[in-house]
């Protein structure tokens, strides 16, 4: 069992002058539930190399025991060090498609053209696809068989209005994901604010924020099991 998980290689919030990227424990949380399970995971990202970490993922509260955990791997720690380049890998056969979530892919992902391609193909062709927190914006542009919006008419959620509200950004962002989703056509569900929620349609898996990064990621594994 092969897992790709593409993260992002953008490090601007904007024109703040702050530092942003993935979030630690949308990734960290996901990717031991991809070990534990067994699988090959290859860490992907659209520059290569090491992505940059969103500094407030960071923070002492913002610590859960998967991202000590990784802090603890060193083995780990260099695989993340060493992602492969998204282009070298996106036209590759994978199990199954994870994208960790914090504020950078909203402006890289959501425009590179592989990630795009990567996920109409890999949607089309069933591939369980999970995507989290900020994660679903990467489907801005991605169009499925009939050429319309991929999510049309599919129930997703992602980081709502309410959320990017709450952490000052919702006037930062290039677009807000739950006002993506909605313009797109997508029935969207959230649940209570910065608690798990996750909801799948079909081989689409869309998790809330990050305390919804491990059922997902577990959502995800159990579409791969013998039905």
């Amino acid at each position: 069992m092969q897992v790709l998980m593409v993260l992002t290689s953008h490090d601007r919030l904007g024109d703040t002058g702050k530092t942003t990227g993935y979030w630690l424990e949308e990734f960290a949380a996901p990717y031991y539930v991809f070990m534990d399970a067994g699988a090959d995971v290859v860490l992907a990202s659209p520059a290569g190399g090491a992505p940059p970490l969103d500094p407030a993922s960071d923070t002492a509260d913002a610590q859960t025991p998967a991202t000590e955990r990784f802090k603890a791997d060193q083995e780990a720690q260099r695989a993340l060090a060493e992602t492969r380049k998204l282009a070298d890998v996106a036209t590759d056969r994978f199990d199954a498609i994870f994208y960790p979530g914090g504020h950078g892919p909203l402006w890289d992902l959501a425009e590179d053209r592989d990630s795009i391609g990567l996920l109409e193909r890999q949607y089309s062709a069933g591939t369980p696809l999970g995507l989290v927190c900020h994660a679903p914006g990467v489907l801005r542009h991605a169009k499925n068989a009939s050429g319309g919006p991929l999510v049309h008419g599919l129930k997703a959620t992602g980081f709502t209005n309410r959320e990017e509200q709450a952490v000052g950004l919702a006037d930062v962002v290039p677009f807000r994901v739950e006002d993506m989703l909605v313009a797109q056509g997508a029935q969207f569900s959230s649940g209570k604010d910065w608690a798990s929620h996750v909801v799948v349609a079909g081989n689409l898996v869309t998790g809330q924020n990050p305390a919804s990064s491990t059922a997902a990621a577990r959502t995800l594994i159990a579409q791969l099991q013998p039905k």
